[in-house]
């Protein structure tokens, strides 16, 4: 199998750098319109996609981000890995505005999205009890060490539904009594919706200031953060521009089986099986529905 690196950028990332035979392209996805046209080319003969999340423009907020169609699209398009990249708010003095944390748990609390490609006429269920790909997280963490940043391995990510932030009770709750490490608003379902379309997945979270629970939060100039974010996205493209070295052309089978995610998802009887559901999962489930 040949590899094909999907980035999904995030606030403050539009677009990669260096990228030979640059072109957007739409992709028709039977879940949607995704976010945006996807940006494809190569870097370093790897092939490569990139989706910017909220669209040109940041148009979608994180509630009507279309993540079905978007990942969807990539695995139409060949993509093998994604990696998402997000900017977030930190629960820790350690993990300081600017550094970045390879994320590799997550708690759900969004409630106004759809988060799963399976339902009524194929029900399937996969496991996310590890929901990124060891893998790939290493991969980015040695990319983001290159580049520079301050990076931490391991972290848990809090996903709320927003728009708006959080209030310093739930910002408190989250950080003492849940354990969370940094806070964001765009990695659930996405991280679900690419395990059950077997991709490899990997969360880089970029942070930009402190949440609210931070007795200085308040102090911190809106001006502040954009400048940290704008930093961010130059340090992930750099990061970014580094992994088709470190990851190859040739795609070897997953070791930790997120490629194989769905081998016993799939719980509905081939007989009682909705067709027109089973038309729209021809590219997320084609390996084991045909």
């Amino acid at each position: 199998m040949e590899t094909m690196i999907g980035v999904i950028g995030g606030s403050g990332v539009y677009d990669i750098d260096g990228l030979e035979n640059a072109r957007w392209q739409a992709v028709d996805s039977p879940w949607g319109k995704p976010s945006d046209e996807i940006l494809t080319g190569s870097l370093n003969s790897v092939k490569m996609a990139f989706l910017p999340r909220h669209g040109r423009g940041h148009v979608h907020s994180p509630s009507t981000v279309p993540y079905r169609a978007n990942i969807d699209a990539l695995k139409r398009l060949g993509v093998t890995d994604i990696i998402s990249v997000s900017a977030c708010g930190s629960f820790r003095e350690g993990m300081s505005p600017g550094d970045f944390v390879i994320v590799d748990q997550f708690i759900d609390r969004t409630f106004a999205r759809e988060k799963s490609f399976f339902g009524t006429g194929c029900v399937g269920h996969v496991s996310v009890a590890h929901p990124t790909c060891g893998r790939l997280g290493k991969a980015c963490l040695e990319a983001a060490k290159t580049a520079g940043v301050t990076v931490h391995n391991g972290g848990t990510y809090l996903a709320m539904e927003g728009p708006q932030f959080s209030s310093v009770a739930e910002s408190k709750m989250y950080r003492e009594s849940w354990g969370a490490d940094v806070i964001g608003m765009t990695n659930m379902p996405e991280a679900k919706l690419a395990r059950e379309a077997e991709m490899c997945y990997a969360s880089v979270a970029m942070i930009t200031d402190f949440d609210s629970w931070h007795p200085d939060h308040g102090a911190v100039d809106i001006t502040e953060i954009i400048k940290v974010l704008t930093g961010n996205a130059d340090k992930a493209r750099t990061l970014v521009k580094d992994l088709p070295k470190r990851l190859g052309t040739a795609r070897a089978p997953c070791p930790n089986g997120c490629d194989h995610a769905l081998d016993y998802a799939i719980m509905t009887a081939p007989e009682a099986r909705d067709p027109a559901l089973i038309a729209k999962l021809d590219a997320v489930a084609g390996r084991v529905l045909n």
